[in-house]
């Protein structure tokens, strides 16, 4: 995604055409500074509410029904190509949350401005239709506004689809908190790690490391893929960083078996202070494991990686390498899924 690049030491300037050059010191910079945003593509737009708010309607079920601000939003979407100059937008597809939107749209012809502009616009007409005055401190919509632009085969369906599944996911997630929190500082020795998902599966009997070397044939990852299908139909959790072809090839068979999974990751959750901190959520498939309890997500901390024992492990193994290498990080993974299963 192309946001939340963290920058520091500059003032706010005025918006151009191309955008903001930078934002206030210490808050995140949401546009990808090397990309035209006024040339033909597909996007992403995603906007929340001022502090979250849940002013656009309401969820019953797994439905939203949209307050009568809801539905004033979705008429003011629809509207946008008519805003000057946007008539080679077309808005694909779009849902209205409680206190967000997602908009896909498609670019066609290139834009006289930067699609930030239409973007600030949509929000300034929002704002009078909720009768706010138009100031910094009484806006419908925050400031910023996250965009993604889709570049690969395959990502429009997905997208539309994602956007479809909002209201479902957000029930689920409603239903399962538990299976959504993130907790932090948590020790399975000699790890300290942030965990998201079943965590009772970190305590499981039976739990077993999923790694498969990168040398191996095909024919080897399919006979690896079998016998760990076998040990997870007789109740065994597999552990894994998920690293290698092989163990990702494995690890997608366990999770649409239906078997529940230990991944390990190398990063993975937004930092405390940041503003998606208290909405993350994972995403595609884990979304649905996660929900089922069939998924727990770990992410060592810092000192994890410098643990006496993980340094001696991997050290023992490939030799001294610089800590700060994705190789040295990607093997005390492996190291750490080995810990977790030997307790």
């Amino acid at each position: 995604m192309l946001y939340n690049q963290k920058i520091t030491g500059m003032t706010k300037v005025p918006w151009t055409p191309e955008g903001w050059r930078c934002e206030k010191k210490g808050e995140h910079l949401y546009r990808a500074q090397w990309m035209d945003y006024r040339s033909p593509a597909i996007q992403m737009l995603t906007m929340v509410t001022l502090n979250r708010l849940p002013l656009l309607g309401e969820l019953r079920g797994e439905e939203i029904v949209l307050s009568p601000l809801g539905q004033k939003v979705a008429e003011e979407i629809e509207r946008i190509p008519t805003y000057k100059g946007a008539s080679s937008i077309e808005i694909y597809k779009y849902v209205i949350m409680p206190d967000h939107v997602h908009i896909l749209l498609r670019v066609h012809d290139r834009l006289p401005m930067h699609i930030g502009q239409y973007v600030r616009w949509f929000k300034y007409q929002c704002t009078n239709l909720a009768a706010f005055p138009a100031s910094k401190s009484s806006c419908l919509f925050a400031p910023e506004y996250h965009d993604r632009q889709l570049t690969r085969r395959g990502q429009l369906n997905h997208m539309a689809q994602y956007i479809e599944d909002n209201p479902r996911r957000m029930a689920l997630k409603r239903a399962h908190r538990d299976l959504f929190r993130i907790h932090q500082h948590v020790t399975i020795d000699p790890i300290s790690c942030t965990m998201l998902g079943n965590i009772f599966l970190a305590g499981h009997p039976q739990r077993q490391v999923l790694q498969c070397s990168r040398k191996l044939t095909a024919e080897q990852i399919e006979a690896r893929k079998e016998e760990c299908l076998a040990e997870a139909a007789n109740g065994a959790v597999f552990v894994t960083a998920a690293i290698s072809e092989g163990e990702k090839l494995i690890a997608r068979a366990l999770r649409e078996g239906g078997y529940p999974l230990i991944i390990l990751l190398e990063k993975g959750f937004p930092q405390p202070d940041s503003p998606h901190y208290r909405y993350y959520k994972p995403q595609g498939v884990y979304f649905e494991a996660c929900a089922a309890g069939k998924l727990l997500l770990v992410e060592p901390n810092a000192e994890a990686f410098e643990h006496q024992d993980i340094v001696a492990r991997v050290t023992a193994k490939i030799g001294t390498i610089p800590h700060t290498t994705l190789r040295y990080r990607f093997m005390a993974l492996n190291m750490m899924a080995e810990c977790m299963c030997e307790e």
